[in-house]
């Protein structure tokens, strides 16, 4: 069996690390060609005919270049920064980032607010023309979300400001999360490393780990709380200028879906959580308790613990991976052989992980914690879903690959789903197999439970802060309230600096963080039990959905690949029915193990 290492390879990107003379001389010819644009854009009049289309087209394409760049850029930044929290050029290099990216934001102002003004009786002739009607939705799409927000000098200071209001914000939080240890068992333990441990088999671990995890996200907590209020405040301020009274309005049109949509997915979901408390009571039992706690609710079933090595790991995605699609298994293959992977168990990274594209050089790379549990092989298969559907839109203009989080969490959770139902159906042992489903059904839990509670809280909270700064004990409160109404009270000790802890209520790209996983989980749902049924010819059909991705909203995008409506209750009444056969097929296991002895 072919071995593969654990680190990934940065120097293909740009040779040298944060001190990269490569990296510094890219950054150079960056400002140098955004600085082109900025004056491409200055001297754009807008046409007044649809056969004036040569000034626009020439514009659109040095923006592509530019944004290839920036992203380029921004990528190599993000894992350079999560590789080593203590490197201090890196750090450097984050806020260099945000400097660049504030003054492509003023760019990108100035040019939607000239598009405004081209009358609409031009502006649709316009984008037939061959070069732009590549990128037509992009173009449309910008105009039209210009429209809604304020006139260019107000929108250029609220982004100048945002860098050292903002994103500083976002940028402190990262920090002090940086530095924080987890003293256990004589070690000092990074996040990341004491989070893995918070779904150890012994519950003295868990629970162990868990109070030291309190004590230190405890002792920061004003700090945190500065952090996330000021950032709330900063969007909030922003919304109230630009006459935005919904909370919800940037984050529904980030992720190009109707709030109607949104809320019949929470209804649905919310309908079907009663197997979900089944499930953990049942689940209680065979640990032997009354009820679990939050820490035991990721704490594996006997066998369960079955550990895999990084290759095992690999291989075993490869093998299950080509059943679905050979093209993925390829691309996944290379990225194994090609160390595009971090995955090293090591102190000094940051906690989480993630997956980012190099569209300039064509590659990805996968940052993450590998402990060789059932679960990190999963969260390897996930990223690597995220790589993959990159990976096909290479080829398309840089503007068509822009697809928001809640259809990026689609092929994801696809390429997750894959692997668990493998490792289920592969099971000879029925304790075995009693494991793995719990270990499946536990990414149901994840999505309709925990992932509901952030978007409960963060909602209440943003509600609250609109009326001022909300104390860390409130703070506390509003927590353990989103958990209990998401758990349905089927916990009996609860996370309450969840708030500070999870990373996703601090980023600065985009707020609500949260509800896009879910709609990725349930929607990439559909796409497997297409994949199923149809074997492998649906390969064809799953990439060109992909492809669609960028220039389309989800409800049409759903339309047109799925046959489905997404407003209506239909679609999540089939995708819950498709996890609650897990549980109930676990429920049914379980039972019968019990009667065995």
């Amino acid at each position: 069996m072919e071995t593969y290492e654990q680190k990934w390879d940065l120097d293909r990107i740009f040779d040298g690390g944060s001190q990269s003379k490569e990296l510094h001389n890219y950054v150079d010819d960056l400002e140098e060609k955004m600085a082109n644009l900025h004056w491409l854009v200055q001297r754009f009049t807008h046409p007044k005919n649809p056969e004036q289309t040569e000034e626009l087209s020439e514009l659109v394409i040095h923006m592509q270049d530019v944004v290839k760049r920036m992203h380029e850029f921004g990528a190599f930044i993000s894992c350079l920064s999560a590789q080593d929290v203590e490197d201090k050029q890196a750090q450097k290099w984050v806020a260099k980032r945000t400097e660049i990216a504030a003054k492509y934001s003023n760019i990108q102002i100035e040019f939607e607010q000239k598009l405004i003004k081209i009358d609409v009786n031009i502006w649709k002739p316009l984008l037939k023309e061959a070069e732009l009607s590549k990128v037509a939705f992009n173009l449309d799409e910008r105009r039209e979300k210009a429209k809604d927000k304020l006139v260019l000098d107000q929108e250029a200071i609220i982004n100048n400001l945002a860098v050292d209001g903002y994103h500083a914000w976002g940028q402190m939080y990262d920090t002090i999360v940086g530095k924080i240890k987890i003293p256990f068992e004589g070690q000092e333990l990074s996040v990341g490393q004491a989070s893995n441990k918070l779904s150890d088999s012994n519950r003295k671990v868990r629970k162990g780990v868990f109070e030291k995890w309190q004590k230190a996200w405890e002792k920061d907590a004003d700090l945190f709380t500065e952090t996330l209020n000021h950032l709330s405040g900063f969007r909030l301020q922003t919304y109230n200028h630009r006459g935005w009274d919904n909370s919800l309005k940037e984050p529904l049109a980030y992720n190009r879906m109707s709030e109607k949509t949104l809320n019949m997915m929470w209804d649905t979901i919310t309908k079907y959580k009663k197997y979900y408390k089944s499930f953990l009571n049942e689940k209680a039992g065979w640990l032997g308790l009354e009820k679990l706690s939050i820490y035991d609710v990721n704490a594996p079933l006997g066998n369960s613990e079955q550990k895999m090595n990084f290759s095992e790991g690999a291989h075993f995605i490869i093998k299950h991976f080509e059943k679905f699609s050979p093209l993925m298994a390829q691309f996944t293959k290379k990225a194994f052989e090609n160390r595009w992977i971090e995955a090293e168990d090591r102190p000094g990274k940051r906690p989480g992980g993630f997956c980012t594209s190099f569209p300039h050089s064509k590659e990805t790379r996968i940052f993450m914690t590998y402990s060789g549990t059932l679960s990190n092989v999963a969260t390897l298969a996930h990223e690597l879903g995220h790589a993959y559907h990159q990976h096909v839109m290479n080829d398309l203009p840089i503007l068509n690959q822009g697809y928001a989080m809640n259809v990026a969490e689609t092929a994801s959770t696809f390429a997750e789903m894959i692997v668990a139902d493998a490792a289920v159906k592969n099971a000879k042992d029925p304790h075995e197999k009693l494991a793995l489903l719990e270990d499946k059904i536990q990414r149901s839990v994840a999505f309709f439970m925990n992932i509901h509670s952030r978007y409960l809280f963060e909602i209440r909270f943003y509600n609250e802060r609109k009326s001022g700064t909300v104390s860390t004990e409130r703070l506390n409160e509003l927590m353990i309230e989103a958990q209990e109404e998401a758990y349905q009270d089927a916990l009996d000790e609860y996370d309450p600096t969840f708030w500070a802890s999870k990373l996703h209520f601090h980023i600065t790209d985009v707020p609500f963080y949260n509800f896009p996983y879910t709609f990725g989980y349930l929607f990439s749902l559909g796409i497997y039990a297409k994949a199923v049924e149809e074997g492998p010819e649906f390969e064809e059909k799953y990439i060109a959905l992909l492809q669609d991705t960028g220039v389309m909203n989800v409800e049409d995008l759903a339309k047109k690949h799925l046959e489905v409506n997404l407003e209506e209750a239909d679609f999540w009444e089939d995708a819950l029915k498709l996890c609650v056969a897990d549980v109930e097929e676990f429920l049914e296991l379980s039972a019968k193990l019990r009667k065995k002895g």
